[in-house]
Parts: structure tokens; sequence; C-alpha cells
């Protein structure tokens, strides 16, 4: 056996598992981490009301050039993008979804 393996095999052996998560330290908490809480809350309250002034914007000057198709393309783009900032854990929702379509366990 390697040296540096035979102190980790003795280690286990005192401490009487064979185990190696037995040794793991559990990592004290961060004291001055910052608190992240609320900043989802905070960027969807600032960007919400901007991009759907942008949306309207935009929209407006396709119906006014009438290019009825390039709206409609931005109308259903905009939808998507809109339901993926203001729905809370839809991100996640789709990568587990698309994780079990590909057969990969999400356990």
């Amino acid at each position: 056996m390697l040296p540096l393996l035979s102190a980790t095999a003795d280690s286990m052996t005192a401490l009487g598992s064979t185990d190696l998560t037995s040794l793991a330290v559990e990592a004290p908490p961060a004291q001055n981490a910052p608190d992240t809480g609320g900043l989802a809350d905070f960027l969807r309250g600032f960007f919400g009301p901007l991009f759907l002034v942008i949306v309207s914007i935009v929209a407006i000057f396709f119906l006014f050039t009438r290019e009825i198709t390039r709206f409609m393309q931005f109308i259903i783009l905009a939808i998507f993008i809109g339901i993926v900032f203001y729905v809370p854990g839809i991100i996640e929702v789709i990568a587990v979804a698309l994780a079990r379509a590909m057969g990969v366990s999400t356990d």
C-alpha cells in the first residue's frame, strides 16, 4: 500500500469506520457572506417594468410598419422570455423535465 494511503487506513481503523465520509469535517458557515435572499426579487422588480416597456415599444413599431409576421414572431419570443423571467423556478422545472426526457435520473 502507498505510504499516504496507509495513514488514511490507520485513521479510519482508529475511528472504527471504513467509509471515507467519516473523515469529512463540516465547514463552519461564512460570517461575512453577503445576503442574496432578496436579490432575485429585486432584479425582477427592477427589470420587469423595463422589459414590459421595451416589448411594448417594439410591438407598436412593428404594428405601425405593418410587419405582422415579425410582430407575431416578436410577441411569441417576448411571451417565452416573460414566462422565464416572471415565473420563479421555471428554469429548474425545465431542466429536470429535459433530464428526465433524456433518461437521466434526477433523484
